[in-house]
């Protein structure tokens, strides 16, 4: 399991900060900073990656820096959000994960919590992400109280479904999403 606690996290470029923090055994998360853009622009820029998002992967580090804008707009509106991943054993930024508050339609669905991660690629294939959304969902259901969570991928990302599952979602539908078959699955706060 993870722990829920507030502690004062240096980041990686010496910026001192209250931050929601959940440990785990091999991870902390923490809130996405400014100072993630770096970061995020070597995950996003990379094409496999960006292989199962439906788009193409970012060309400069602006874009990083207008997603991070939007991911701590989403702290303040709703006090939710997607979290750094920083490795404890280096101290790095290796990705994200978290919730979306989604207010459009989607699959029938409007104002609903759509987990998402990412990682970077050279940690690929360590559980890191299914160690990771395990505290950000246990965090979700046990202080946010929220009552069902959702996720989608395309029907051919077979690793993150492989994910979603061992997380303990549901697959619920397999829809078409802007040409792309989709698959639906879901979480509930039991």
């Amino acid at each position: 399991m993870c722990e829920i606690k507030k502690i004062d996290f240096l980041t990686n470029k010496g910026e001192l900060g209250m931050k929601i923090l959940f440990e785990t055994e091999r991870l902390y998360l923490r809130e996405i900073l400014p100072t993630d853009a770096e970061s995020m622009f070597e995950m996003d820029s990379d094409a496999e990656v960006y292989k199962f998002l439906g788009r193409k992967p970012i060309r400069n580090i602006n874009e990083s820096k207008k997603m991070i804008e939007s991911i701590r707009d989403q702290y303040k509106r709703i006090g939710i959000g997607r979290w750094a991943i920083v490795e404890k054993e280096s101290g790095n930024f290796i990705g994200w994960t978290g919730f979306k508050f989604e207010k459009e339609n989607q699959n029938g669905h409007r104002n609903f919590y759509n987990l998402k991660f990412r990682l970077l690629r050279k940690y690929w294939g360590k559980g890191y992400i299914t160690e990771a959304t395990k505290a950000a969902i246990n965090y979700a259901f046990t202080e946010l109280k929220i009552p069902e969570i959702y996720s989608m991928t395309l029907l051919s990302n077979l690793k993150s479904q492989r994910v979603l599952y061992k997380l303990g979602f549901q697959l619920e539908d397999k829809f078409k999403f802007q040409g792309d078959d989709i698959t639906w699955y879901k979480l509930t706060n039991k």
